[in-house]
């Protein structure tokens, strides 16, 4: 007999016997017993009260399903679900039972919805159906506790829990799968599924209707290829079986005190995810795979993908979703439609209306299915292309490409991405001509519209006068009705809507929201935050803002004013003209490289604006999402921590923004992932990721277009260690940089980055190590390296 097998059993039998089941199982409530049924409104929970099973709806459904979830956590989150493709519709005349033959079923005014469909079940008077505390639900006989005859666990949905065995049949060849829901509020079969590969190699393969996208590369006995050994050894434990009839996985969580799971979500991407009690949320530790543009027309036609963004599906200039409630629950299959008709092709269309045009999409990666064409200039394949009615986009490009019907798989690039020079490119897509700002057809004005135009025409010119007038005289001109409020300007939203000419100018984004650029009608150049997602109230607004108002240092940027209309909340500041240091670090656009010294001071300046928040404000502030992207530089390079007062602007739900920042993860301590308190300590964790890639001149987390990723800073450590910091500096310096500070840089960024919190140094002892004030030892490998050989 099978040892692991035997183990299994006796797991069962074990659960099972704890449970101490009454001769009477109707007394038990994790129990269904012959002759009893569960109705709408009923549920049964597990003996130690984690899990709860009844029926369930999601979100603004009306269908019924039955299902199991936690029951310990505010927000339902279910990990199984019976008839996830057989919805029940009249719930009140349904019931969960165990029929007559032993089978647990499902019906509905007499039908049966969904069975157990055990092929040889034994007498209905002699099963039971217990709900166990490791989320599983079984059918046993009463007479033989150890005597399993049906589990959930054997048909997963889209969840796997520790301790279920993932499998692959030697037999039929067939593996378990993990499907994901349609939808975030339709739980029926999904897209996308995960499973152990079915040519019995010990990894986990992801596809999307069947066609493969991603794998999790090979299991050595302590991580798999492709995952990083960082994310996988420190949080998920993994044992691996194969013997002559079944390959499978097992798992369980190090740290065992907490509610998490795996689950295949609905946008592809397997998420390992973990309960936090203090925000009342799950926070994702890992995903798989870190691109999330990997899935063939995962946006659909026309939607364009971006792993830099949330969401990462976006419909391309000129389209709209098919289907927008779809489009919110993250089902982004159905694709984008045209906001306006061809004019090629388009039998409505006048004569005299104007052809279409092209819309430039810079940096992407093209798309399958071109068409070469002969062509000797981009001129001569734009007029190919609009001479085909069902040409709908062309590439220039070592040749023409031209893409005929519906588009798919438009992905947006990063400045660092990896694809290869012959994917990535600038597409111009066909578009009706009116979806151009200006294209519209001029008419010829009448008579009496001359006429108001002069009259306006005149007022319009005193006006400018007076303008001018008020400019000479030195007023600044913020807008009739913004005031300034203590130190901060109280902008309208309508005088930033004109400053930044209708939020056109889009300088960047992340988690908190978009920045824009401006310019003030005195010319003053301006960054306007778009802050998102925010709940306060103006009061609570208005206080925190003032707060961070007053906070002033040479290395942060200043806040200039805010807008807090209706619901629209919005931060001021000023315009910073060389962008962010992760614009200066990782764009590989032939420019200019960032000299060692002024790296070096820039690398100062963001510690002493990080020591100026910790130690020196009247109340600690911690940043909460150090990173290049959040550093702007000056006309001086000098270095500006930006954001500083967002984790306190957006109060506990904080987390869930700084989380969800694409690329931050590689940048949180492990406190994070853990749930552990958060201190100063998690921003001195994040400097020092930061100046690892300062020093190198790289992302520190490098993903490849086929999922596979290389983590920086386990070379960094060795390095360190050996004392060869020269192999960490950008090669791009070739060598010019001054040896102290590279090791003093080198040797802080790794004690910055150590697993203990109290094994970190302030960011106020950074700034004197990197001045040469203190001296600074190598540092330890961080214990979570040990694994990653």
């Amino acid at each position: 007999m099978d040892p692991s097998g035997m183990a299994w059993k006796l797991l069962i039998t074990a659960s099972v016997l704890l449970f101490s089941f009454p001769a009477d199982f109707s007394r038990a409530s994790s129990t269904i017993s012959p002759g009893q049924s569960l109705t709408v409104n009923q549920t049964i929970v597990s003996e130690g009260g984690t899990f709860e099973l009844g029926y369930f709806t999601q979100g603004s459904s009306r269908k019924y399903y039955i299902g199991i979830w936690y029951k310990k956590i505010s927000v339902r989150t279910v990990v199984w679900v019976a008839n996830r493709d057989e919805p029940i519709s009249d719930v009140a005349a349904s019931e969960l039972k165990i029929s007559t033959d032993g089978n647990l079923v499902l019906n509905q005014a007499g039908t049966q919805v969904w069975s157990s469909n055990i092929t040889s079940p034994a007498s209905g008077s002699t099963v039971a159906a217990v709900l166990l505390d490791t989320g599983n639900f079984v059918l046993v006989n009463a007479s033989d506790y150890s005597s399993v005859l049906w589990e959930s666990f054997d048909h997963p949905t889209d969840t796997w829990l520790p301790g279920q065995r993932l499998r692959l049949s030697r037999i039929t060849g067939e593996p378990q799968l993990l499907v994901s829901w349609k939808s975030l509020e339709d739980p029926s079969s999904g897209l996308f599924a995960e499973g152990l590969d079915p040519n019995g190699t010990a990894q986990f393969v992801l596809w999307r209707n069947g066609t493969k996208y991603w794998s999790t590369g090979l299991w050595d006995g302590r991580a798999f290829a492709n995952i990083p050994a960082m994310q996988s050894s420190r949080i998920m434990n993994f044992h691996y079986v194969k013997d002559e009839k079944e390959n499978y996985f097992t798992y369980n969580f190090t740290d065992t005190s907490s509610i998490s799971r795996s689950f295949m979500d609905v946008t592809g991407q397997v998420k390992v995810t973990k309960w936090l009690e203090s925000s009342k949320e799950w926070l994702w530790v890992c995903l798989m795979p870190m691109n999330p543009c990997l899935p063939s027309s995962l946006c659909g036609a026309y939607g364009s993908c971006s792993a830099q963004t949330l969401p990462f599906c976006t419909c391309l200039e000129g389209f709209a979703p098919s289907n927008s409630r779809d489009w919110e629950l993250d089902n982004w299959s159905g694709g984008c439609r045209r906001r306006t008709r061809l004019q090629c092709g388009n039998s409505s269309s006048s004569v005299n209306e104007a052809k279409d045009e092209f819309s430039v999409i810079s940096n992407v990666k093209l798309p399958r299915n071109s068409e070469q064409l002969e062509a000797g200039s981009a001129e001569e394949c734009a007029s190919a292309c609009l001479n085909s009615c069902s040409c709908t986009a062309y590439s220039y490009s070592n040749g023409c490409f031209v893409w005929q019907g519906d588009l798919y798989d438009v992905t947006q690039l990063s400045d660092t991405s990896h694809s290869s020079g012959a994917d990535r490119g600038v597409l111009y897509l066909r578009l009706a001509a009116s979806e151009f700002p200006g294209a519209r057809k001029k008419k010829r004005p009448t008579t009496t519209k001359i006429v108001l135009g002069l009259a306006f025409g005149s007022l319009g010119l005193s006006i400018l006068v007076a303008l001018i007038i008020c400019r000479w005289r030195g007023s600044p001109l913020l807008g009739s009705s913004d005031k300034f409020e203590g130190s901060l300007v109280s902008f309208k939203y309508k005088s930033l809507s004109k400053a930044t000419n209708n939020f056109s100018d889009k300088l960047g984004g992340g988690g908190f929201g978009t920045v824009f650029r401006g310019t003030l009608p005195d010319s003053t150049a301006i960054a306007v935050k778009k802050l998102e997602k925010l709940g306060q109230g103006e009061k609570q607004f208005r206080a925190e803002v003032s707060t961070i108002g007053m906070i002033q240092h040479v290395n942060l940027v200043p806040l200039r004013g805010f807008c807090c209309e209706g619901s629209e909340r919005l931060l001021v500041y000023d315009y910073m003209p060389n962008g962010s240091l992760a614009d200066l670090l990782f764009r590989n656009d032939g420019s200019k490289v960032l000299d060692w010294e002024t790296r070096y001071r820039v690398a100062i300046g963001i510690a002493m604006g990080l020591a100026y928040l910790h130690e020196e404000c009247r109340d600690c502030i911690i940043h909460c999402d150090v990173k290049p992207d959040n550093i702007l530089i000056d006309a001086e390079f000098s270095a500006k921590v930006t954001d500083f007062g967002m984790a306190k602007l957006v109060g506990r739900e904080f987390s869930k923004v700084v989380t969800t920042i694409r690329g931050t993860l590689g940048y949180l301590a492990p406190e994070w992932v853990y749930g552990l308190p958060i201190t100063e300590k998690a921003d001195v964790y994040s400097y020092g990721m930061m100046l690892l890639e300062v020093v190198s001149g790289r992302r520190n987390t490098a993903v490849s277009d086929d999922g596979t990723i290389a983590f920086f800073p386990i070379f960094a450590a060795k390095m360190a260690n050996e004392d060869d910091v020269v192999s960490l500096l950008d090669e791009r310096l070739e060598g010019n940089a001054d040896m102290d500070q590279l090791r003093r840089a080198c040797r802080v960024a790794l004690w910055c980055i150590q697993d203990e919190q109290c094994n970190r140094p302030t960011m106020g002892l950074v700034v004197q190590i990197l001045e040469g004030l203190s001296d600074v030892n190598i540092p330890p490998v961080p214990k979570s390296f040990y694994n990653l050989e």
